[in-house]
């Protein structure tokens, strides 16, 4: 079985469907509420669960009711929580998202308890660790977290995958793990390049590009690995997809092309409904 353990944050995403994007300082009516689980973190760890992955994620929620409810969900889909803490007088993460009628969207995040993941918690979590599994770490939660996260990974002698949103300059700790990045197009240009980054680590470089697949970097060249085509609803929670099938995959042993192409199948029909999680397949439908 893939083994899979998510470092990230946890939210709860509260989503207003438009028909078009308001401009700044605009107001736009009309709207459906609708709230659902986030935190790219979690959607990562649904996405490798819902693709038979044992996953296991190690994040922070407030002592609050949006806190107990995303836990539960998460035990729904299957997800181990045992790595998840509570903080006393936190409040849970909260993403305000905005979607637009062709499903794109606008997203401001209030961290919340995600803020206190600290190196304590993440050790504690990670325990057992051994090799061939796959640990997925977000940049959602502090510096410290994902250090602690990779330090622990390398000791395991697991791989590391780094899905590093939102850009920040990478603790050169982190890199000395080889990771895998996954940035977007943006966040690639933000970190100085796909090219520079695989120097960096050592490892390949995947720049997603939405529909238009992904970018792979290696060994000082690139190509392009297409997406399957579909009618979105909502890209919301789409590069979450991808990260947990990636994972899912790499864990159970595929090699990196195979794994990319099964995950850019599992982003493409996460974008069939709306929320993070809600479109994201099961193994048989992928």
């Amino acid at each position: 079985m893939s083994r899979v353990v998510v470092v990230g944050a946890v939210n709860v995403d509260m989503v207003v469907a438009v028909e078009r994007l308001p401009a700044p300082g605009e107001t736009v009516t009309g709207g459906r509420f609708a709230r659902h689980g986030g935190g790219k973190g979690a959607n990562q760890a649904v996405a490798a669960a819902r693709l038979g992955a044992d996953v296991r994620l190690v994040a922070a929620v407030g002592d609050d009711e949006l806190g107990a409810d995303a836990v539960a969900a998460l035990e729904a889909d299957g997800v181990g929580v045992g790595g998840v803490v509570r903080r006393a007088g936190a409040t849970t993460g909260v993403a305000l998202i905005t979607v637009d009628a062709a499903g794109e969207n606008q997203i401001a995040v209030a961290s919340g308890a995600n803020a206190t993941l600290d190196a304590d918690a993440v050790r504690r979590g990670l325990v057992p660790l051994d090799g061939g599994g796959v640990v997925l770490l977000g940049l959602e939660v502090p510096d410290e977290a994902v250090v602690a996260g990779a330090r622990a990974a390398a000791a395991a002698g697991c791989r590391v995958v780094l899905n590093p949103a939102p850009a920040r300059p990478l603790p050169d700790e982190v890199l000395a793990a080889a990771p895998l990045l996954t940035p977007n197009a943006a966040e690639a240009r933000a970190l100085g390049g796909a090219e520079a980054l695989a120097g960096r680590t050592g490892a390949p470089v995947l720049v997603t590009l939405g529909p238009q697949g992904v970018e792979l970097v290696e060994r000082g060249s690139a190509r392009r690995l297409s997406a399957p085509a579909v009618e979105a609803v909502d890209t919301t929670g789409a590069g979450d997809a991808f990260n947990g099938a990636l994972a899912a995959e790499l864990g159970a042993g595929r090699g990196l092309e195979d794994a990319v192409r099964t995950a850019l199948a599992a982003a493409a029909l996460s974008t069939r409904a709306h929320g993070a999680r809600d479109g994201m397949p099961a193994r048989d439908e992928l």
